[in-house]
């Protein structure tokens, strides 16, 4: 009788724990994985559609809710994660927002890697980029483009300046987390050749690595393997310092 009873907590408590995962997946995006090949602890974050900042998307709109990431990220920078697998598919959304996530992820001391599957456009570019290394599926896009205002504009010569300041911020941002230079960012984005109504550049999966977006073109295989890699780089680096004390 006493063996049935701990089976029987041992799937309450079962049951319990995949009804927390479940529920961290489907509100925040979330995943830690316990159990793995490895020794190593990683948390799986999701940047899935449009990047909510202040003002709620509609009801119908699948969106990434910065104020859900950020203590996410903030907690596994103090708990037992090792290391941080981000998968992005986003069209963009609230600058300000996408780049608090992305200087974020970037000020991790936890190693992180991104994967870009489907897209990761606008402000999605510096998401991609925040990590410490990053990945595209061969199908995958990116699309950078002028920052855009929303909602009124003042047309006078001060809103014109503050939305150069915030395209600085952005280009600054991915020029120093990439391979490509801001003046080739620039380009990029003011290229009337590329999209229909709008200016900007569509790259995909093999032409985001040639610029220096993007690290290398890959899939979840090398995703994982990389992070692990970088793992056990920090790891080792660790118990070297140890040993110096």
């Amino acid at each position: 009788m006493k063996n049935n009873r701990m089976d029987t907590k041992k799937t309450e408590d079962t049951r319990e724990e995949e009804k927390k995962e479940n529920e961290a997946i489907k509100e925040m995006g979330a995943l830690k994985f316990t159990e793995s090949r490895s020794e190593h602890k990683i948390q799986l974050l999701t940047i899935i559609g449009e990047i909510e900042g202040h003002e709620a998307v509609s009801g119908n709109t699948k969106a990434t809710k910065y104020e859900h990431l950020l203590p996410r990220l903030a907690q596994a920078e103090e708990d037992e994660t090792d290391g941080i697998l981000i998968l992005l598919n986003t069209l963009g959304g609230d600058v300000e927002a996408g780049l608090a996530i992305a200087e974020m992820i970037a000020s991790l001391s936890k190693p992180t890697v991104s994967l870009v599957l489907g897209g990761s456009h606008s402000i999605g570019g510096p998401l991609a980029v925040s990590a410490d290394y990053s990945f595209i599926v061969p199908t995958g896009t990116m699309i950078v483009h002028p920052v855009r205002s929303t909602g009124m504009f003042i047309g006078v010569i001060q809103s014109y300046r503050n939305m150069e300041r915030t395209q600085e911020r952005i280009t600054q941002f991915i020029a120093e987390h990439s391979h490509i230079s801001q003046e080739r960012l620039l380009e990029l984005m003011l290229d009337s050749t590329q999209l229909v109504k709008d200016v900007g550049t569509m790259l995909e999966g093999k032409e985001a690595v040639e610029e220096g977006m993007i690290d290398e073109v890959g899939g979840i295989s090398q995703a994982f393997a990389k992070l692990h890699e970088l793992i056990d780089e920090r790891q080792e680096q660790s118990r070297k310092e140890d040993c110096k004390k």
